[in-house]
């Protein structure tokens, strides 16, 4: 109930006025501009008749009330009542209690005014959004990311590390839809048109107004978001390395030792397969925090199962070409650590040319194909590791191990670390009965699957094919976890949905019995944020999103424009088809209130310190926030990137004394940071860098049109447009590593002991001096020649001794 000290002291200047004539005023117009519905305010001014528009066209309503002093409008399409000088929302009467059943089962235009009642602050994040064409799938999957705090309290206080220069820019769509959602003035919903249309752009899959799935939604959405604010990782001194063990970094170079070659087959969860983007980097952000089967996405192959269909999968991408994005496994074998990714929807494709009739290598230095290819294996450009919000959130670590029956030994396999989500079968075989529980989902996942038959494991120590079992456990834990029960069957005919439903608890998820032993994660509980569910057939249905508010505690329908408060029974028997839990911890608070504590005692020092604003929102919203990153604005040489320096304040919080202290000793991490400067190497290097990228550049340009004007070259040579596009990328300031050495080996074949250009390849063409010029600066090879000088043959002398004899004869 509403108490007395809620009310609006200015509820005495309203007139008399009915929801009859408020619903009239609803189908006019703004009577400044002429602008007609949705939202539109009417003022209750008493005796004025005015009816404005709202801050999605001109915002008239508000110009009137400042103008006039009038003080109280209200929404014409939500009845919401608004008071420009309290600045919040009042009530006009106390708010109804509503039996469970009424509130779950009335009508969508019943329910908005069920939900119409909620107090100024803790009626944030409860906007709806409008659809716009068969987009509930985006609207619940926005709805319940929306209620993620972490990534949510990132968005609305570190603003400032919303920055790309990357299209469409998707990161600053999203982060003024979370702005719109949780604004204090927030309207009763809001059109995501910004966001639609980007990841239109992205994934040409959601053009059009089909109905789509929600959690390939997510994944690449969350693809895209790590991809534009992803930063590569500072390898500073070792110092600072001890101090970010494994904690939330993007991490993937970890090293196989001397793994047998077939037990690439017995991984039996992965984080996703790659996808490259147009600037060849990488794609990251796997979009759920879902242990994910290769990314497979949520529909079957028919009855083979789960885990069957990972090695499938697996050794579909062994025979990836060598310059397409490897799986996990093939990214921890090349050291790559960026984030890994569903690649369901985006296909890497390679422009070629027709190639002309290839000519053998012409004379010159020996440089055998497989030398050639052992050189640039060893010289291959190192990878950076990359990181962003996305991955600090989401990602996590899922270790593969086998075992052999014979002589017991165990194996560990490849540790990938990115974006988990558990893909789960909703309803297993042989759970049919009459409760059917996320528990029991989640242990039939993690169980072993025996390696037998044609499937037999290589032991190394038996030096022979075994019988084994193979299984995986986390290794760590993402901050916030999503699961995905699996309930959409696809076969060649036909398609299903299973509806059985699962049971799910809103608290006290525990992931222990799941965790390996080397685990470093403390908090293995966790508690439910929000629930998507589906109603309807595998070829059409409707998607809502059931969240809890972080304000106030309480849970919610979002049904796309319509928002509903609805009691903790309804969604515990929800229909879930994706579900997201937050890691619990009581610690963490008292941690948070011991440090507000510290800070309200306002003790005079001497020193202030500087912190990250990206890690105290870590500390603010994470239960494991880790040890302090000030590396997100330092260089390494401990000064601030000259890039960097001008948005700075964006970047750092100032701490007193006593506050950093207590941090730094429970969290460690740092270094301290007293002192902001420009870092002067980084200033030389940025500038030795713009000269080198500038002499190249001017150099090919002169070269090239050299080589165009000639009109009969008698050399012409191939270059492989992967690396040749790499290169242009890093002269042209897109990306800051220079290219490794040049590596024709993917477009040479050898032929007859000589190396010829491969059919079909991607390569272009480059004058003898272009190539001697990169050549003299990468190095690398092979070098592969389509036209060359052509020696002239010998001169046949016999006829002219023939006639000179016979002229002397004569």
């Amino acid at each position: 109930m509403t108490d007395n000290g809620d009310l609006c002291p200015h509820l005495d200047s309203i007139g008399e006025v009915t929801k009859e004539e408020l619903i009239q005023k609803s189908t006019g117009t703004c009577q400044s501009c002429g602008v007609g519905g949705p939202n539109l305010w009417a003022c209750l001014q008493c005796d004025c008749p005015y009816v404005g528009c709202g801050e999605s066209y001109s915002d008239h309503s508000t110009i009137h009330a400042q103008a006039k002093k009038h003080n109280l409008t209200v929404n014409l399409t939500t009845f919401r009542v608004w008071c420009y000088v309290c600045e919040r929302e009042v009530f006009l009467e106390p708010k109804p209690v509503i039996p469970v059943s009424l509130a779950h089962c009335c009508k969508p235009h019943e329910q908005v005014k069920s939900s119409d009642c909620f107090r100024d602050a803790r009626s944030r994040g409860l906007t709806g959004m409008k659809n716009i064409g068969n987009s509930c799938y985006m609207n619940a999957a926005l709805q319940a990311l929306s209620n993620c705090p972490s990534l949510t309290q990132f968005f609305l206080d570190c603003s400032g590390l919303v920055r790309t220069d990357k299209k469409p820019a998707l990161c600053k769509s999203y982060q003024k839809l979370i702005s719109e959602l949780w604004h204090k003035k927030r309207p009763s919903y809001v059109v995501p048109t910004s966001l639609f249309h980007g990841i239109k752009l992205v994934n040409p899959m959601f053009r059009g107004y089909a109905q789509q799935d929600t959690q390939e939604f997510l994944r690449c959405l969350m693809d895209q978001l790590h991809e534009e604010l992803k930063e590569p990782l500072n390898d500073c001194s070792g110092a600072i390395s001890d101090v970010l063990p494994d904690h939330n970094l993007d991490n993937r170079n970890h090293v196989d030792g001397d793994r047998s070659p077939s037990e690439d087959e017995f991984l039996s969860c992965d984080s996703g397969s790659g996808s490259e983007r147009g600037d060849g980097e990488r794609a990251g952000g796997e979009a759920e925090l879902l242990i994910q089967d290769e990314c497979v996405g949520v529909r079957g192959n028919g009855g083979i199962s789960e885990k069957e269909r990972l090695k499938e999968r697996r050794g579909e991408e062994k025979t990836r070409e060598m310059d397409e994005d490897a799986d996990v496994d093939t990214a921890a074998q090349e050291g790559q650590a960026e984030r890994e990714t569903e690649a369901t929807t985006v296909t890497t494709t390679v422009l070629s040319s027709s190639p002309p009739r290839s000519s053998p290598l012409r004379t010159g230095p020996t440089y055998t194909f497989k030398r050639a290819q052992m050189l640039l294996s060893t010289k291959k450009k190192k990878q950076s590791r990359f990181r962003s919000v996305i991955s600090d959130i989401f990602d996590g670590s899922i270790l593969s191990l086998v075992q052999c029956l014979t002589c017991d030994r165990v194996r560990k396999g490849s540790c990938a670390e990115a974006g988990i989500e558990f893909v789960v079968s909703c309803i297993p075989s042989w759970f049919w009965g009459p409760m059917v529980t996320l528990e029991d989902c989640l242990a039939a996942f993690f169980a072993a699957d025996e390696l037998k038959g044609d499937n037999m494991y290589s032991c190394e120590r038996c030096k022979k094919l075994r019988n084994g079992v193979k299984y995986c456990k986390v290794l760590r834990l993402p901050e916030i976890l999503c699961i995905h029960l699996k309930r959409f069957r696809h076969e060649v005919m036909y398609s299903f949905k299973i509806n059985s439903h699962v049971s799910f608890p809103l608290e006290g998820l525990a992931l222990k019995p799941f965790l390996a032993k080397e685990s470093p994660s403390q908090i293995t509980t966790y508690d439910l944020l929000s629930v998507i569910c589906h109603h309807g057939t595998a070829g059409s249905g409707h998607y809502i999103a059931y969240c809890q508010n972080v304000i106030n505690g309480q849970w919610y329908e979002f049904d796309d424009q319509y928002v509903t408060e609805v009691h903790e029974t309804v969604v515990q028997n929800a229909e879930a088809y994706v579900l997201f839990y937050r890691k619990s911890s009581d610690e963490s608070v008292r941690e948070r209130q011991k440090v507000v504590a510290l800070a309200n005692l306002k003790e005079p020092s001497l020193l202030q310190f500087y912190i990250s604003r990206e890690w105290l929102n870590k500390f603010n919203t994470f239960t494991e926030p880790g040890p302090i990153t000030n590396q997100n604005f330092l260089c390494q040489h401990g000064g601030i990137p000259p890039t960097k320096y001008h948005y700075v304040d964006d970047l750092v919080v100032i701490l007193p004394q006593n506050v950093w202290e207590y941090l730094y000793n429970r969290f460690g991490g740092g270094p301290a940071v007293n002192h902001l400067y420009v870092c002067a190497i980084c200033q030389v290097e940025i500038e030795t860098l713009a000269k080198r990228r500038k002499l190249e550049i001017d150099t090919f340009i002169k070269l090239n049109k050299e080589f165009q004007a000639e009109e009969a070259p008698t050399v012409i040579l191939c270059i492989s447009m992967q690396w040749f596009r790499e290169w242009e990328n890093f002269v042209k300031g897109k990306d800051n590593e220079p290219p490794g050495p040049i590596d024709n080996s993917k477009i040479a074949v050898m032929k007859g002991g000589h190396i010829q250009l491969k059919q079909g390849a991607d390569y272009g063409q480059i004058s003898e001096e272009t190539w001697q010029y990169l050549l003299s600066i990468y190095g690398g090879g092979p070098e592969i020649a389509v036209r060359q000088t052509i020696s002239p043959p010998d001169n046949d002398t016999h006829g002219e001794r023939k006639i000179e004899a016979e002229t002397r004869a004569l």
